[in-house]
């Protein structure tokens, strides 16, 4: 047997097993479920010799015989729901366990009119026109084996539909929850979300887990937004440090349309993000803000791409590392400009704080333009905690530590402080305060811009 053909074992069988536990649903389902695990099978796992993986060594992953999750809500799976429950801030918050939803731990009251959010495997069995004219149509099998691994195991997850002109006051929340108890789990979540012409709203996705528990989480989700649609998007990687996290995320954009992404890693023993975005009509605008916080031997990789199809579109890009331990940072964006989009003015930047001797981060930010009026931008900085500025707080009376943990606080505080989503942005700051044994009096909601932090 080859190596590639070990690698894949595990998960065909599953597939199998899951093939024969599930039945069918609709018949295009099903062709793509059969062509996506084809497309795996012969692809297999990436490695290192590829140059969109050299930095991430998947062999953790590829050499555990991961079962396949099942989706029956647990008391475990119940109390991590609950714990990271936004609450009544939430106009919606859906519950998933190991990609399943759990009706019994969700909430939908809040929605009026014009708003659909639930289980993706109910939406596929009415035939919901936007099911079939966008799943699977947007995040590709050929793009990545793990989307290709993802799609192979297509049942249920999370759809969510925003029609035309309608405005949801407050986030709408999906909560996707690992629960592995004493075996190495897989799950495999799905998210759907399609923005109607002129609509707004805010949408989380919280991927979690029980401490100290070893899962692999491959999640794949689409963005439509329409055209002047919003959508303010937020992503919290929060898992088990023993954890596995692949995640791919592709999205559309139209005409004038508005999407924000903040994503935020935090926990996962190695973590891959892809993150996609298509500006396909004139005066689209995309931001992309990311905070990287790790330590020990976590490993991240963040992959972005901006891809401007039309005129007059501007872009902003920041992500943010704080880097600790001997934690490992990959940060690859890259903005592409075709021939067609003149007039486009994109930014992008990455910044990494190193707090320890053995931490790295590689960063390799990147242009491709073919248009010839453009205003495109794109830089690195990687360093310590800058000196002059401790002993300038030291002069004011505040200890060493406290001195460099109030400076971390700010640096990460430069993306905190952009996003709009209060449960989101008062978790990251409670997060980093409690990280950096911050006392009350030096926590500070909104620090500005404290790039100085790190030279």
């Amino acid at each position: 047997m080859t190596q590639l053909e070990e690698q894949t074992l595990t998960h065909l069988s599953n597939f199998s097993r899951f093939s024969r536990g599930n039945g069918q649903q609709r018949p295009w389902i099903d062709e793509v479920r059969r062509s996506a695990i084809e497309r795996f099978e012969k692809v297999g796992f990436p490695s290192i010799k590829e140059e969109a993986w050299r930095f991430t060594n998947v062999a953790p992953i590829t050499k555990t015989a991961f079962a396949l999750g099942e989706g029956r809500l647990t008391e475990s799976a119940r109390q991590v729901a609950h714990h990271y429950s936004f609450g009544i801030e939430a106009a919606a918050e859906l519950v998933f366990v190991n990609g399943r939803y759990q009706p019994e731990l969700s909430r939908t009251q809040k929605l009026g009119p014009g708003v659909r959010v639930g289980s993706l495997e109910a939406a596929i069995e009415e035939d919901v026109p936007e099911i079939r004219r966008h799943l699977t149509r947007h995040a590709r099998i050929e793009s990545n084996p793990f989307v290709a691994l993802n799609s192979g195991f297509l049942r249920d997850g999370a759809y969510v539909w925003i029609g035309r002109q309608v405005r949801v006051s407050g986030p709408i929340h999906l909560i996707f929850v690992s629960d592995a108890g004493s075996q190495a789990t897989v799950s495999h979540p799905r998210v759907l979300i399609v923005a109607d012409e002129g609509s707004d709203s805010q949408i989380v996705e919280s991927y979690v887990g029980t401490k100290g528990e070893r899962y692999f989480t491959n999640a794949v989700t689409e963005i439509v937004a329409a055209r002047e649609a919003r959508i303010d998007h937020c992503r919290l990687q929060q898992e088990s440090l023993e954890a596995f996290h692949v995640a791919t995320m592709q999205v559309e954009q139209a005409a004038a349309s508005n999407v924000i992404s903040q994503a935020a890693t935090l926990g996962g023993k190695l973590t891959r993000n892809d993150l996609n975005v298509i500006l396909n009509g004139e005066y689209a605008e995309s931001t992309l803000n990311g905070l990287v916080v790790i330590g020990g031997d976590q490993h991240v990789d963040n992959h972005t791409l901006l891809r401007h199809e039309k005129a007059n579109c501007p872009s902003h890009e920041l992500y943010k590392y704080v880097v600790d331990g001997r934690s490992t940072g990959v940060f690859r964006g890259k903005i592409f400009v075709q021939q067609d989009a003149q007039k486009t003015n994109a930014k992008q930047n990455s910044k990494a704080l190193l707090l320890s001797d053995d931490a790295q981060i590689n960063a390799m930010p990147a242009l491709e333009i073919y248009a010839d009026d453009v205003k495109c931008t794109h830089g690195s900085t990687t360093g310590p905690v800058d000196e002059d500025m401790v002993f300038y707080l030291r002069t004011r009376g505040v200890g060493l530590d406290a001195a460099r943990h109030l400076l971390t606080y700010a640096f990460a505080a430069d993306i905190t402080r952009r996003i709009k989503v209060v449960p989101v942005r008062r978790r990251l700051e409670d997060f980093m305060a409690a990280q950096h044994g911050l006392p009350q009096d030096l926590r500070i909601t909104d620090l500005g811009s404290h790039d100085e932090a790190a030279r």
